[in-house]
């Protein structure tokens, strides 16, 4: 397994057991581990900012909470698992009856053994998440609650990584950081940005790559809210969600629907020998939406494996450690590397010799026997030639002859080495 893949993982592990949400010391934990492997500039936006129809909320932080029972046991226990903790929880210590208790109480029926994610953060109120089979052995009696939580002005957290390149053209790439422990939707896309980080930042860069770790919606939104000039240096970008499943991947286009991000992810997934889907855009989702308002309207898609809210997992305490898989996180990052060779390798180029084709064999380009089908290598050559008219880009004789991207480019380099080709 390649070592990558391993370390994704391992960084999922030690990041599963922190209660995270979209403020607060988990998520500055979470980021403070990020920061190990990356080079983070980390933001602290004061609560009550505001952030276009919304502000940043208090800041919430919480070290313990439990329902104890009759018998003094505590029957829901936020030190085994945080999901049993409604994210935003106000502080309760109170006794009441099992009956009083139900209101605050939240399962899923339908999958009676699971505990489920649940949140309200711009309600104030408490609440417990537990499995149906729990609660229904919970005996008559009198419960004692405490959550011991504080809900007061703070600040939002979010990490930054700006690695620069010989152009000021942005690629933007995004993750939330606002989950606790749900290990594909959330800690999946930190493991995966967090590696692509890693490889970025070896290799020349074309362009300008941007990485945020953000709370979702809240945060992008305050990004956005402060940084409206770069935001429009953004050409192209992509949020990176629920990418540690077994399920294969999946594009959701950005609101333009046909941007350059898109036909490059879709052009690089078709062209692998594995089954993908495409999904259209909606308002719904994760930030895309909000970098895909109609105020900005940025290139941004999504790229997930298993779609939110498809999956049984989804939001559950079954989106453990078990349901990530090392493959298919190497598969995703395998994936995005593609994607930004194919980005950087994108331009235009201008055959110098178009009438007619030139005689590649005496310029040490073609076999000096004939006769022979044309191998991919003289193919990707005659492809580039006959493409390069000054109109058409890399990814558009992709697209129309069929070949990888990177065999174009690579093919646009060796003939830029001679007479017959020169980049725009």
């Amino acid at each position: 397994m390649e070592p990558s893949a391993t370390s994704m993982y391992a960084l999922i592990e030690e990041l599963f057991p922190i209660c995270r949400s979209i403020t607060g010391d988990g998520v500055r934990e979470t980021l403070r581990i990020v920061g190990k492997h990356l080079p983070l500039d980390v933001v602290e936006v004061p609560s009550g900012t505001p952030a276009y129809d919304w502000s940043v909320p208090k800041e919430w932080n919480v070290r313990d909470a439990a329902v104890i029972g009759p018998d003094g046991s505590r029957v829901i226990d936020f030190r085994a698992s945080n999901l049993h903790l409604m994210s935003y929880s106000v502080p309760v210590s109170a006794r009441m009856t099992l009956d009083e208790l139900r209101p605050h109480l939240y399962t899923l029926p339908e999958q009676p053994d699971l505990i489920p994610y649940r949140t309200s953060y711009y309600t104030e109120r408490w609440g417990f998440c537990l499995s149906q089979r729990q609660l229904d052995a919970l005996p008559d009696g009198e419960y004692e609650i405490f959550i011991d939580s504080t809900l007061e002005d703070g600040a939002l957290t979010y990490g930054e990584c700006v690695l620069p390149g010989a152009e000021p053209d942005e690629v933007l790439l995004t993750c939330h950081v606002c989950h606790p422990s749900l290990a594909n939707d959330n800690l999946s896309g930190i493991a995966v940005l967090t590696w692509l980080g890693r490889w970025l930042a070896q290799r020349d860069r074309r362009f300008t790559y941007r990485l945020l770790f953000i709370p979702g919606t809240i945060g992008s939104l305050t990004w956005l809210s402060r940084n409206e000039d770069v935001a429009g240096r953004i050409i192209h970008g992509s949020t990176i969600a629920g990418v540690g499943d077994r399920g294969h991947l999946t594009w959701k286009r950005s609101r333009r629907g046909n941007a350059l991000i898109d036909r490059t992810m879709i052009k690089v997934l078709g062209d692998r020998d594995e089954s993908f889907a495409v999904q259209d855009f909606s308002p719904y989702g994760y930030d895309e939406r909000q970098f895909g308002s109609p105020g900005f309207d940025l290139p941004v898609g999504c790229l997930m494996r298993s779609p939110h809210n498809t999956y049984p997992e989804y939001h559950t305490s079954a989106d453990n450690l078990d349901f990530v898989s090392p493959a298919a996180l190497a598969d995703t990052l395998g994936l995005l590397e593609t994607v930004v060779e194919a980005l950087e390798a994108d331009r235009r180029y201008r055959n110098l010799s178009p009438k007619g084709e030139p005689q590649l064999g005496k310029r040490g380009l073609y076999p000096s026997i004939g006769g022979r089908t044309a191998q991919v290598e003289q193919m990707a050559m005659l492809w580039v030639l006959n493409g390069s008219d000054g109109t058409r880009s890399l990814l558009d004789i992709a697209e129309w002859s069929g070949m990888p991207v990177a065999a174009l480019h690579a093919a646009a380099q060796r003939l830029s080495e001679t007479d017959l080709l020169e980049a725009l």
